[in-house]
């Protein structure tokens, strides 16, 4: 299982997002994503978000907190084995610094309200209502997709898939 940071930095009413456009083979191509990536040896989690943060924006990111786990199945058929990522979402709204140019793709603050328009993967619309409320306690989410298709979505054990946008 690998495991990852994915994080959201806020200002202004924007989030800051990544347009997932320079990297070969990449399963999140031309979608938008937060900042985020795998976690290194010997290192924590929150030692993840901000490295990770350093090196894809240039800010250094004071305030990230933890709000959701969320673990991620793909399978690319049904009979394949299942590829599992276990991601620990964050938040904030306190960086420092300039953005600089992304080696993944075009860094861009989006108002908020506009991310919901933009092409995210399924299972991001449900996380994203999440930490749209400042009050929602640390959750729990289960996605599963068959390809780029979302069949399975929980949270904190409660089936989310009537909430999925199609």
């Amino acid at each position: 299982m690998k495991n990852t940071t994915l994080g959201y930095i806020e200002k202004d009413g924007c989030w800051l997002m990544l347009h997932r456009t320079k990297k070969e083979n990449d399963i999140s191509r031309d979608k938008w994503l937060g900042i985020g990536g795998k976690m290194e040896f010997g290192e924590t989690v929150l030692e993840c978000m901000q490295r990770e943060t350093l090196e894809e924006t240039g800010l250094v990111w004071k305030d990230p907190e933890l709000k959701g786990i969320i673990t991620f199945n793909f399978y690319e058929e049904k009979d394949c084995p299942v590829y599992t990522e276990l991601m620990f979402l964050y938040s904030g709204g306190h960086a420092q610094g300039s953005l600089k140019e992304c080696r993944e793709g075009v860094l861009e603050w989006v108002p908020i309200d506009q991310v919901f328009q933009l092409p995210l993967w399924q299972g991001d619309f449900l996380f994203l209502n999440k930490l749209r409320n400042p009050d929602e306690p640390l959750f729990y989410m289960n996605l599963t997709y068959l390809q780029d298709q979302l069949i399975e979505a929980s949270c904190n054990g409660q089936d989310l898939m009537d909430q999925i946008r199609i």
